[in-house]
């Protein structure tokens, strides 16, 4: 894991570059005031002002110099300065119009790669300096979840099953003192039937589980995260083509993103935690389950299997029933859940589900706040008829394919009673084409959002 700490320092006055951050509209003014000699280089650099310009500037001696950085970005953007941070040469920057604020954090992302398969490469830190040491520790947290989530997305499944995430959450729980519990292989049967029956098909090391850990004062409010863990989805006898599941390795995003909340929430705040993955690989063998199989649940509820490639809210629907009963102040799972979600919202806005309106209300706020955007889509009871079965209490995925990812949210809310504080964030966990601090391939998106609203509620005053 990248050393973030290193790479954000408070300024306490040592040598560093200057880097100039200069709106579009105000280049021709800056400019002006410059010297004829960065004038002149400029120029011959052809840059115009527009939006991602860049170069360095000379100073008086060989030595010295400066850099510049043409950014339309609003300053509470993450993304400001991103692109200098895997760019510039390696050494100290501090920003001329003052501390980075929130564009710190794609400045640390910037120099963080996944590098697990390719030979290791010699490369210089790009620290940044700032003068609110307080920010720091928040910052560094919070590109460490960051790019845990990538990381673990950006694993392949033959190297990150259920077993692997079991040792994920079991290295947490030893840092922060923290009680595991996995359920695991045929214990499912009796108290876990649809995890069970999503992973039986994979092979004895591979087998389905549920991870469970508890943390904190039991007399704190309850908090339960709720993570989609399918190592690998081929999509079971509903078997997806080759280029449904060319990306399947990241169906454990919904974990991914849980284990890094998690690790935020037991570093900050006084609540008492429950997190919950159930994970499985939905693999292909004789003893795959089948179209039209009846399911039972945890809840009790019957299940009739249409589609054995939406097995994502079966495994979740058993671990939301096990997380109600420990009557959590409130409810969060994140799941790369529906294809449908991503037609109509794209890569970028997770798809955000609730039964809560103050809790709805308090996510979408934080996103913004944060610039992590979320996209709320309703639980609309018009289309719970479709979930209807003529042999089960319910069907898991209607026939047609209109409003998947509201079907699908809306199956999950059958598991989770209207008095109880839910939030479904259905996250593509993934980048499709790069940009600044956000290479392709794994991505967080929705934790900053998630872990702002659970800041402004938990957090302890101070003064």
């Amino acid at each position: 894991m990248t050393d973030f700490a290193a790479l954000l320092q408070p300024d306490r006055g040592q040598p560093a570059r200057i880097l100039h951050v200069i709106k579009p509209a105000d280049y021709a003014d800056w400019l002006a005031a410059q010297t004829p000699r960065v004038r002149t280089i400029l120029g011959a650099q052809t840059l115009t002002g527009k939006a991602g310009d860049a170069a360095i500037l000379p100073g008086e001696t060989a030595d010295d110099w400066s850099a510049l950085l043409v950014c339309g970005e609003a300053p509470s953007s993450p993304w400001r300065i991103a692109s200098r941070g895997s760019a510039l040469p390696p050494g100290a920057y501090r920003l001329a119009d003052g501390d980075p604020g929130p564009a710190a954090l794609g400045w640390l992302l910037a120099q963080h790669r996944f590098e697990r398969y390719r030979m290791p490469k010699e490369a210089g830190a790009r620290v940044l300096l700032t003068g609110d040491g307080a920010s720091i520790e928040e910052t560094v947290r919070l590109a460490d979840a960051t790019a845990r989530v990538r990381d673990l997305v950006d694993t392949p499944a033959a190297d990150l099953g259920p077993a692997e995430l079991e040792a994920e959450a079991e290295a947490l729980a030893a840092e922060f003192g923290a009680a595991p519990t996995v359920t695991r292989g045929d214990e499912l049967k009796r108290g876990y039937p649809m995890i069970h029956i999503v992973g039986q098909a994979a092979i004895p090391e591979r087998a389905p589980r549920l991870i469970e850990l508890e943390w904190g004062d039991p007399a704190h409010p309850r908090v339960a995260i709720v993570g989609k863990g399918v190592c690998f989805d081929t999509g079971g006898l509903d078997i997806k083509p080759s280029a449904g599941m060319r990306l399947m390795k990241k169906d454990m995003g919904g974990a991914a993103h849980a284990l890094s909340l998690a690790r935020l929430v037991m570093a900050a705040l006084p609540v008492r935690l429950h997190l919950l993955i159930p994970a499985v690989e939905n693999a292909v063998s004789a003893s795959s389950f089948r179209p039209g199989d009846v399911l039972r649940s945890r809840l009790g509820l019957s299940v009739e299997n249409t589609n054995t490639d939406a097995e994502g809210r079966l495994i979740l629907a058993d671990a939301l029933a096990r997380a109600v009963e420990g009557s959590p102040a409130l409810i969060l799972d994140f799941a790369t859940l529906t294809g449908a979600a991503r037609v109509a919202l794209g890569p970028e806005l997770p798809a955000t589900f609730a039964n809560d309106e103050a809790l709805a209300a308090d996510l979408l706020a934080a996103g913004e706040a944060v610039r992590d955007p979320l996209w709320r889509l309703p639980l609309w009871d018009g289309y719970d008829d479709l979930l209807k079965s003529d042999v089960a209490d319910l069907q898991n995925a209607p026939d047609g394919g209109m409003a998947g990812a509201i079907t699908a949210a809306l199956f999950l809310r059958r598991f989770v009673p209207a008095g109880t504080p839910w939030a479904h964030l259905d996250t593509f966990a993934w980048t499709p084409a790069a940009k600044p601090g956000r290479p392709k391939g794994g991505e967080a998106l929705g934790l900053r959002a998630a872990w702002a609203m659970l800041k402004r509620r938990y957090a302890p005053q101070s003064g």
